[in-house]
């Protein structure tokens, strides 16, 4: 009897214990600074409301002929954001990782209970009740729809939970690794496209309404999570039958995810972790990728310094961050905004503007390793050399991504007369931006930190802002002269003259990069210990 108590009473302990355990981990992270403290509470505060505006906004909805359609793709969205934030953002949530717990005596079963009542506590799981009980009162009508509307935010809620830690499970080798920490740099990319396509997709819905939505609600309510509140629904509407059939396909759902979980967790519990070695084995086709990549560049110093930082581009997450942000953000605003008719063929010079800003801080990405290089720099010529090495390794990628949004963005609002100017206008600012950025790198660098996402030391704020903004309205004035050629050109009805902008504009944007580089280049080699001093910090 006693026998038999404990071991019953054993998963109920592991339970509480990781409860606790999720708490303590909350608690101790929010010791750690009052910065913390603060951007967490301001955190809770904005989710809890926004969580308040959507419960009464769906409560709202009831009686709505549109309810249906709203609650179900709501759900499945919500759901889907479950699936990917652990590929995304893989740090986010510390007990994601079950490896933390292989040398434990636990076995997967029992493991998988306690981490799904665990991973209950958090915001994510308070936003999601909040949702799936706001749409249950918005479709339930009638005693057997309420019930099957309690059954219904609870399914919900444990398949998201459920879904979301059998992703981990399942990745968390890769998660843990190199890749996956370059995979946390689509992060950016991700929520500026989501941003991009939730703003196209509202201003469509305004124009033609939420019946477009139909056919694609008539498909998810019939996949889980969603399919629990259309259960809902569907008793709601009489249609007994295929409220149960929904019912059932959800408990399916959330069996399945256990069960893959469970075998997940197994794997990780018994096979040796051999990642490390995968890791320590050369990366052949890396390294013909590079041969090929050398034969390719100038010869000498230039070559050398323009490999060196494609290879920063290509292997450091930070600096892969920032070139992913800039290209994706480079293209989604112009493309988006002319494929919503608002846009303009100027916004084509966003993409040179986005990249250029890349210049800005270049030693930044060398951190405490710039030393190497402040040794081989002795003169002004050495110093000129090596700022001229960067810049061309940026237009290389540059100067045909910039050309190839514009031409896009030209051809989706078919203003093809305007291609030429904006063409030149682009190249211009590009310039600008280079002998800015080279200028601003020398004379306010700050340091990167390696770990975690914060992208300048503690200390170096202000430093950043003078550098990035300062940089910038020194580029726009540089550009100045090319932007006012342009208006004359308008005002004074010659515009057909203004295919002359795109020589003219090449020519101003690279004279006045060799100037920048020109004149940074002697500050460069005078400062090199300070800057050293300054980008160390990380």
């Amino acid at each position: 009897m006693t026998t038999s108590t404990g071991t019953a009473a054993r998963p109920t302990a592991i339970t509480a214990v990781l409860v606790r355990l999720k708490l303590a981990l909350l608690r101790n992270g929010l010791r750690q600074s009052a910065g913390r403290r603060a951007a967490y509470i301001a955190s809770v505060a904005v989710s809890l409301l926004v969580a308040a505006l959507q419960l009464i906004g769906l409560v709202a909805l009831r009686g709505n002929e549109h309810a249906g359609t709203v609650c179900v793709l709501l759900t499945g969205v919500l759901a889907l954001g479950w699936a990917v934030m652990p590929l995304f953002f893989p740090s986010g949530d510390e007990t994601l990782d079950p490896t933390r717990l292989v040398m434990l005596p636990l076995r997967p079963r029992p493991l998988v209970r306690a981490l799904l009542v665990a991973s209950l506590v958090g915001i994510g799981p308070l936003f999601t009740l909040c949702l799936a009980l706001g749409a249950a009162i918005a479709l339930a009508h009638g005693a057997a729809a309420a019930v099957t509307g309690v059954l219904a935010v609870a399914l919900t809620l444990l398949i998201c939970v459920a879904l979301a830690r059998s992703v981990a499970a399942a990745n968390i080798r890769l998660l843990t690794s190199r890749k996956g920490r370059d995979l946390a740099v689509l992060s950016g990319l991700v929520v500026a496209i989501g941003a991009q396509v939730v703003n196209f997709g509202a201003q469509r819905l305004g124009s033609s309404g939420l019946d477009t939505l139909a056919p694609a609600a008539h498909v998810v309510r019939w996949i889980p999570p969603a399919a629990a509140l259309g259960a809902v629904d569907s008793v709601s509407e009489g249609a007994y039958a295929r409220g149960a059939a929904q019912l059932v396909l959800s408990v399916a759902a959330l069996l399945a995810l256990l069960a893959l979980w469970q075998r997940s967790l197994t794997r990780l519990m018994t096979t040796p972790d051999g990642s490390t070695l995968a890791a320590a084995e050369p990366d052949k086709g890396a390294s013909r990728t590079a041969g090929a990549l050398g034969g390719l560049l100038p010869a000498g110093r230039t070559g050398t310094v323009m490999e060196r930082s494609l290879r920063y581009a290509w292997r450091d997450p930070k600096t892969k961050a920032a070139w992913v942000t800039s290209l994706a953000v480079g293209l989604i605003v112009p493309v988006f905004n002319a494929l919503q008719g608002t846009g303009s063929v100027y916004f084509g010079c966003f993409a040179a503007g986005m990249l250029g800003i890349l210049m800005y801080n270049q030693f930044g990405q060398d951190t405490s390793a710039f030393w190497m290089v402040a040794t081989t720099i002795s003169t002004p010529r050495d110093a000129y050399v090596e700022l001229r090495g960067r810049a061309l390794a940026l237009l290389l990628v540059t100067l045909p991504y910039a050309t190839l949004v514009t031409v896009l963005t030209t051809a989706l609002l078919g203003d093809w007369p305007a291609l030429a100017e904006v063409l030149g206008l682009s190249l211009a600012l590009l310039g600008a931006m280079l002998a800015a950025g080279a200028w601003s790198s020398v004379r306010f660098p700050y340091s990167i930190p390696q770990e975690g996402y914060k992208n300048v030391a503690p200390g170096q704020a202000g430093l950043a802002w003078i550098s990035l903004f300062g940089g910038m309205v020194a580029a726009a004035l540089l550009c100045a002269p090319v932007l006012a050629l342009t208006i004359w050109l308008h005002a004074s009805g010659a515009g057909s003259w203004s295919w002359l902008l795109l020589p003219l504009g090449a020519a101003y944007g690279a004279a006045v990069t060799e100037l920048g580089l020109r004149l940074a280049a002697p500050r460069l080699a005078g400062r090199l210990p300070e800057i050293l001093t300054a980008v160390s910090r990380g």
